[in-house]
C-alpha cells in the first residue's frame, strides 16, 4: 500500500483483510465520518452503516444510550461515546464500531469541557477504548479533525490485530 494512501483507503483495506464490518455513531461530526468512509469505492463490503445522533433524544432512541448516562456525564464523555459505539455495533451486528461526540464550537463550551473537546469511542471484540481530544480550530476544522482522529483510531487498532 502506498505511503500517501488516505486513511479511509487504508481502513477499507484493513477491514477487508480481516473480514471485519464497521458501524459508526456520530454526533458532532454530523455524518462526516461515514461520508469519508463511503467515499471509497466498494466500501459497502465492510461498512454496514451509521447513525448521526445529535440530540440526547436521538442518542437514546437510536443507539440505546441511557438517560442516566447523559444526565450524569453529558453527551461529550467517555461513558456516552462507549454506549453510542456499543449501540451501533449491536444494532447493526458489526464487528467493530466507532463513535464521536464533541463540542465543535464556536459556542457550547463549559467548565471542564471547553469548545473543541471531543471524545471518540471504539468498541471491538477485544474490548472498548475511548480517547479525548481538545481541538482549537473553527467549527469545520474541529469536525474534520474529529473524523480524521476517528479514522486513525480504527486504522491503528486494525494494524495491531
Amino acid at each position: 500500500m502506498e505511503l500517501d494512501t488516505t486513511l479511509e483507503v487504508r481502513l477499507g483495506h484493513l477491514l477487508r483483510v480481516r473480514r471485519f464490518r464497521l458501524a459508526t455513531a456520530e454526533s458532532c461530526t454530523g455524518g462526516l465520518l461515514a461520508d469519508r468512509i463511503t467515499n471509497v469505492p466498494g466500501s459497502s463490503d465492510y461498512f454496514i452503516g451509521g447513525f448521526t445522533a445529535y440530540a440526547y433524544e436521538a442518542k437514546v432512541a437510536t443507539l440505546g444510550v441511557s438517560w442516566d448516562t447523559l444526565h450524569k456525564f453529558g453527551a461529550v464523555s467517555r461513558e456516552t461515546v462507549l454506549e453510542m459505539a456499543r449501540g451501533a455495533r449491536s444494532i447493526l451486528k458489526a464487528d467493530i464500531a466507532i463513535s464521536v461526540s464533541g463540542i465543535a464550537g464556536p459556542g457550547g463550551g463549559m467548565p471542564g469541557k471547553p469548545v473543541g473537546t471531543t471524545w471518540i469511542g471504539l468498541v471491538t471484540p477485544q474490548g472498548d477504548q475511548a480517547n479525548v481530544f481538545y481541538w482549537q480550530g473553527s467549527r469545520r476544522e474541529n469536525k474534520e479533525l474529529s473524523a480524521e482522529a476517528a479514522l486513525r483510531l480504527v486504522v491503528e487498532y486494525l494494524e495491531k490485530t
